[in-house]
């Protein structure tokens, strides 16, 4: 018998990445009492099981596939300008921080947003 699970590929890869990006983040962090890292570790390890599910639900609810656009932007902002300012020595671009963060709540609040049917669009992408 032959199960099909049709998922998006592109949240699933980024999940399995950012959980990648969240353990090599802990372990600098582990080695170093300066810098963000410690920040950004538990940010991308929280995202990375969310971009799992994200993968499956996105690929029946409009809403959840842009509430996880809307996250990955945020977490690119975000996480880009911390690690910026470590490893570059200055932040990604004016307010990107700020931006990110925001972005991130508001992705959130979108994929929340699902659970309610005036935002079930049930459309594949």
């Amino acid at each position: 018998m032959e199960i099909n699970l049709d998922i998006n590929r592109v949240f699933a890869g980024l999940g399995g990445l950012f959980g990648a990006a969240g353990i090599a983040a802990y372990a600098a962090a582990a080695h170093s009492t300066d810098g963000h890292m410690a920040t950004i570790a538990p940010i991308l390890f929280i995202h990375a099981p969310a971009f799992l599910v994200l993968s499956i639900l996105a690929r029946i609810n409009r809403a959840a596939y842009f509430g996880g656009l809307v996250l990955v932007l945020g977490l690119l902002f975000f996480i880009g300008d911390l690690a910026s300012r470590d490893y570059a020595g200055d932040r990604l671009f004016a307010f990107a921080a700020p931006l990110g963060g925001s972005l991130l709540i508001l992705g959130w609040v979108v994929v929340a947003a699902t659970a309610f049917r005036a935002f079930d669009f049930k459309k594949s992408l």
